[in-house]
């Protein structure tokens, strides 16, 4: 057999990073983090506009770190950095641009992993940290093919001097619209009547836009259906009114990814929803989850994410020594 890790971690994000760094700091030898894209953290670096806030306490929810991993208020680069200093540390193994394909049990203490790429790697133990943004929530409705590369799921692709419409109500709705405000006409719209999932600093900011006059709201409203329209999404209101926009960018937050979950042995409850129990674990057998997969009441949160890693590698040891 190949060489055994003791802990393999999938997912390089915060909940990863932390999982690889607790390993390491409590004594584990053989630690290995798995991570499909080129770099760590890259939901950060995809979702995340430059110099965005990130607090530590996620939507005003305090949380007292638990770990060994200092992390404080800052912004999109400065928490980068952090994760740069982390995962430099020459006793994680890392393995970017590799994609794990399933997680099996081979017996009563061995994992097998397979990659994308038909490689093999043995572990006791499993932490998947993937998150849920890696697979954003689409609408229902269709979006016109011809239009396809204007819908959009983050700003990365938006220019200047654009009629936006952003569609969502959470944190990340929010940024994009107040965000993009400063150089396009921005409209945001979302199906309730009131933003019961954005944090006051945010709400502050765009309620301030809209004062204003520089973001439109349209609330209460669903979006029926799009049309093409001489290149232009002409979109249709559930109060029977149209607009015309030249480009909508999603924020519609994230669904697990069930067939993933479930080719990595993970146990998923009656809504196909992860189980884990106080320690983040999925099952009897060394399947752990951190992050928000792990289905946290606060979704986005990177210091509980940082919780979860401590908790993991704190309940492996201490089964290991009992």
């Amino acid at each position: 057999m190949d060489k055994m890790y003791d802990i393999a971690i999938i997912g390089a994000g915060p909940g990863g990073i932390a999982s690889s760094v607790e390993a390491v700091l409590l004594g584990f030898k053989d630690v290995v983090v798995f991570e499909k894209s080129q770099n760590h953290s890259d939901t950060i670096r995809k979702y995340f506009k430059d110099n965005k806030r990130v607090d530590k306490d996620w939507k005003g929810i305090k949380v007292e770190l638990r770990g060994n991993i200092h992390f404080t208020d800052g912004t999109k680069e400065s928490t980068l950095d952090l994760f740069d200093t982390l995962v430099k540390n020459k006793d994680i193994e890392a393995y970017f641009n590799e994609e794990v394909y399933s997680v099996e049990k081979k017996d009563k203490s061995i994992f097998k992993i397979t990659t994308v790429k038909e490689k093999s790697y043995y572990a006791k133990s499993i932490v998947i940290s993937i998150g849920t943004m890696g697979k954003p929530n689409k609408p229902t409705y269709k979006i016109p093919p011809t239009l396809k590369q204007k819908a959009n799921f983050n700003i990365s692709q938006c220019t200047q001097d654009e009629k936006l419409l952003i569609v969502g109500g959470g944190d990340s709705a929010v940024e994009f619209a107040y965000y993009m405000a400063k150089q396009n006409s921005v409209t945001l719209a979302y199906r309730k009547e009131s933003f019961s999932k954005v944090n006051p600093t945010n709400l502050h900011y765009l309620f301030d836009y809209v004062e204003k006059e520089l973001i439109e709201l349209r609330l209460n409203l669903d979006i029926t259906k799009l049309e093409d329209n001489n290149g232009q999404f002409e979109v249709y209101f559930s109060n029977g009114k149209t607009e015309l926009f030249d480009r909508i960018v999603y924020a519609l937050g994230g669904s697990s990814p069930t067939d993933f979950l479930k080719r990595c042995s993970v146990l998923l409850d009656e809504n196909n929803c992860p189980i884990v129990d106080e320690n983040l674990r999925n099952n009897q057998d060394g399947i752990y989850l951190a992050g928000d997969i792990a289905r946290s009441n606060v979704g986005g949160s990177i210091a509980l994410a940082l919780n979860h890693g401590y908790t993991i590698c704190e309940h492996i040891k201490n089964k290991n020594t009992t």
